[in-house]
């Protein structure tokens, strides 16, 4: 009865009830937000990701006060102008007076950040009405904080009954035909691909080296076992000891290498992700619960509400008994040869690879989220930029295993080539979980968030955080379902602000009102689901 009563809420209701919340808001402008003297249960400061200017010279304090009176005085002279022009200040000018110039250039204010101030410091926050959250600092590299009872039961089983009703397709990493497409417009010469692949320059390839470098294909997870049977089915390793000195790897025909790839038939087991996935809306007029989980994310992250509401829906995952998903980044840096879909759609570009610009391994336009538009175009993949943040829902208890794994957490350095040593890859999240730096298990309702990129001291998008490195646990027993919000932003303040307002256009002009993959979504807005 009480999923009931939760489910069956009009949307009115829940949006009077959100809108009365408390939000925080981010900083209008640059200035320090020092707090002296904060409590674990006080609020942490916001902080804005630029350096405030210093006004305490005298000159400086003169400066500003000439332009203050010379701004006043303006003001007072416009004013004595309109209304001795106009005679009646109630009065319509009329069209011919109005204003036609265009519109002010889109502008962003800084992101803004939560500070994580050291390793299990709380906070208490009030995202919902009559209730309190406690936010826990789980880790500073990357910046991962942990919110238990952000859902409740009610909300998580309608979720998982909602993406049950949608329907879950296999989650899948860069088909092979899309892999030996991209592969063939690399015009890379045989020496330069082992120089790309001898990252310790001493003319082998060890296991590792290969290994780091190996991880798409047919979305077939590499390991040294399954790297030494494709040499010696390709005949690649004459002397079997799993090194390739240049002679032998310049011996080796590269098309004996695809044709492997292409026969393989992997199991679910060796492939980088074994889940099965869904999309829900949760945009203006979506089921009024998945409206309020985004409401509650836009107070939690603190952004502003035209990146939260332009992010991605909100992806429903399940892993089943045997499921996992190797150690990856949520986002990574996009290179000359790539072009984010929602930047094609606002400059005049033309390169060989259209990305998400968040999973690096969908390339081109894969099978991996419905976005259908009639002034866009179709396609797959919808336009969105970097993942800023990562919000992921656990939606039920596990029985066994399935616990999310940062395997480089708070480490003191970091080296990509020091994750493989003595055959143990940190990122084999199905033999090598337990090595990890931190696993967070999952607890109905909890949620975790983290940032996967670094300020770049101008209040935006720096590099990306290496350090947020992550994997879902192999599933030993039961079925393990969470959700993911990625909150997505561009590394180009204006060519995000650019994005936000061409949406916006095309919102104004009712565009997104015919895209036939929400259609279920739209359909049970109003459903009263007994749990």
């Amino acid at each position: 009865m009480a999923a009931a009563a939760v489910t069956g809420q009009r949307p009115e209701t829940a949006a009077a009830e959100e809108a009365s919340r408390p939000q925080w808001a981010p900083p209008d402008h640059c200035q320090a937000q020092a707090a002296a003297g904060l409590g674990d249960g006080e609020d942490a400061p916001v902080r804005p990701l630029c350096k405030p200017r210093g006004i305490c010279s005298r000159a400086y304090f003169l400066v500003l006060m000439v332009f203050v009176h010379l701004y006043l005085g303006n003001v007072l002279a416009l004013l004595l102008f309109v209304h001795y022009s106009n005679g009646d200040e109630s009065s319509d000018p009329g069209p011919q007076h109005r204003a036609q110039g265009p519109g002010p250039e889109p502008t962003l204010g800084p992101l803004t950040r939560l500070e994580g101030i050291k390793v299990g410091h709380e906070r208490k926050v009030q995202l919902v009405t009559d209730r309190d959250h406690f936010i826990r600092t789980l880790s500073l590299k990357p910046l991962l904080f942990e919110i238990p009872g952000f859902l409740t039961d009610e909300e998580c089983r309608l979720i998982i009954h909602l993406a049950q009703m949608k329907g879950l397709q296999r989650s899948q990493i860069l088909p092979t035909e899309e892999y030996e497409e991209a592969m063939s417009t690399m015009q890379v010469s045989q020496l330069d691909l082992f120089r790309l692949l001898d990252q310790n320059r001493d003319g082998h390839l060890q296991l590792r080296e290969v290994l780091a470098q190996t991880r798409l294909g047919n979305g077939w997870w590499m390991t040294p076992e399954s790297i030494q049977e494709m040499y010696a089915a390709i005949k690649a390793d004459p002397d079997g000891d799993g090194v390739l000195s240049l002679q032998e790897f310049s011996n080796m025909d590269l098309r004996d290498f695809h044709k492997y790839m292409r026969s393989h038939k992997a199991e679910s087991s060796e492939l980088v992700r074994n889940s099965h996935h869904t999309w829900l809306y949760q945009g203006e007029g979506a089921h009024h619960i998945m409206r309020a989980i985004r409401q509650r994310v836009l107070r939690l992250t603190r952004l502003s509400p035209e990146i939260v509401e332009l992010s991605e829906p909100l992806q429903v995952v399940r892993y089943g008994e045997g499921g996992h998903y190797h150690a990856h980044v949520d986002s990574g840096p996009v290179y000359p040869e790539t072009i984010c879909s929602h930047t094609k759609l606002v400059a005049n570009e033309s390169v060989p690879f259209e990305t998400s610009c968040r999973n690096l391994g969908s390339l081109s336009c894969p099978q991996v989220s419905p976005w259908e538009h009639p002034q866009l175009g179709t396609c797959s993949v919808p336009p969105l930029p970097y993942s800023y943040m990562t919000v992921l829902f656990y939606l039920n208890n596990v029985t066994g295993g399935g616990e999310t794994v940062f395997p480089v957490a708070d480490n003191r350095t970091y080296d990509e080539m020091s994750l493989i040593q003595d055959d143990v890859d940190l990122r084999d999240t199905r033999r090598h979980c337990d090595k990890g730096n931190l696993r967070v298990k999952p607890q109905q309702g909890t949620a975790v968030f983290w940032y996967n990129y670094l300020p770049d001291g101008q209040g935006w998008v720096g590099d990306v955080d290496d350090y947020s490195l992550h994997g879902g646990c192999l599933v030993t027993r039961g079925t393990k379902w969470i959700a993911n919000n990625w909150i997505n932003v561009d590394p180009s303040r204006a060519r995000q602000a650019l994005f936000q307002q061409e949406m916006a256009r095309l919102a104004r002009e009712g565009g997104t009102d015919s895209q036939p993959e929400w259609a279920l979504d739209r359909a049970y807005r109003d459903a009263r689901v007994e749990l």
